[in-house]
């Protein structure tokens, strides 16, 4: 026998797929759709939990549960460090800044190699399609390296800041490691997705010809809503006999 908040859930599914319920419309409150499926509060949200893990409907605190646009996928272009300008444009996508300058503590400290304490350049960026939250980056840079004017809001890094990109001067080395992984209760607020939908991690480390770490970033995308492309450089295997 189908748990009860599976039908509840199936028949809500059906009336969003099919234009029932329109892409942004808010439904009834969780204590009005419980009343109308004649099921206890817990029953509701468990059916709820359900369409919010499907990525068809999103809760907004203080406001209720909404069905979710659909949104189109952007591209992390791997290797360059930077969202694709092109699919990102497509989208329209706009991007909050907030800078300060933090000390490093912990894991960054081992990332950037740097003492702790050391001062660092933060920037959190958070890219929007509309209302909805796209993507997260936490970018840091050794205080002495960052370009100038890199708190402040200079176009060249504004730019930069908006396509999630190295931000400090072009490195010789960029090293990226991808995972998918569930969100870190900040994450999920913030790009305002459920806790068990995976999202796409992806930790950058830039190195200059000196070998010094001169930034490292955090990138977090919901599955649904990026696509990463790594392109493979040719190797040479120097154990090889030249001809």
């Amino acid at each position: 026998m189908t748990p009860r908040h599976h039908e509840i859930a199936n028949d809500l599914r059906d009336q969003i797929t099919t234009g029932r319920i329109k892409p942004g419309e808010r439904l009834l409150s969780e204590a009005g759709l419980a009343d109308q499926y004649k099921v206890s509060t817990v029953t509701l949200r468990r059916a709820l939990a359900v369409l919010q893990g499907e990525g068809l409907v999103e809760k907004i605190h203080g406001k209720g549960n909404f069905v979710r646009r659909p949104l189109r996928k952007i591209m992390y272009v791997g290797g360059w460090g930077t969202l694709d300008p092109w699919t990102a444009a497509d989208v329209a996508l706009h991007v909050t800044v907030r800078r300060a300058t933090v000390q490093a503590h912990g894991h960054l400290t081992a990332l950037l190699k740097v003492p702790v304490g050391s001062p660092l350049a933060e920037f959190v960026c958070v890219s929007h399609e509309g209302d909805a939250p796209h993507g997260l980056a936490r970018i840091y840079i050794p205080r002495d390296m960052a370009p100038a004017g890199a708190l402040d809001q200079e176009p060249l890094c504004r730019e930069a800041v908006t396509r999630f990109a190295v931000l400090c001067a072009p490195p010789a080395v960029v090293r990226e490691t991808v995972r998918a992984r569930p969100p870190t209760p900040e994450e999920a607020a913030t790009l305002r997705t459920h806790s068990t939908a995976p999202i796409l991690a992806i930790t950058r480390v830039a190195t200059d010809a000196t070998g010094r770490v001169v930034e490292a970033a955090f990138l977090a995308f919901p599955g649904d809503r990026v696509d990463a492309v790594f392109t493979p450089h040719a190797m040479t295997d120097e154990r090889q006999p030249r001809a």
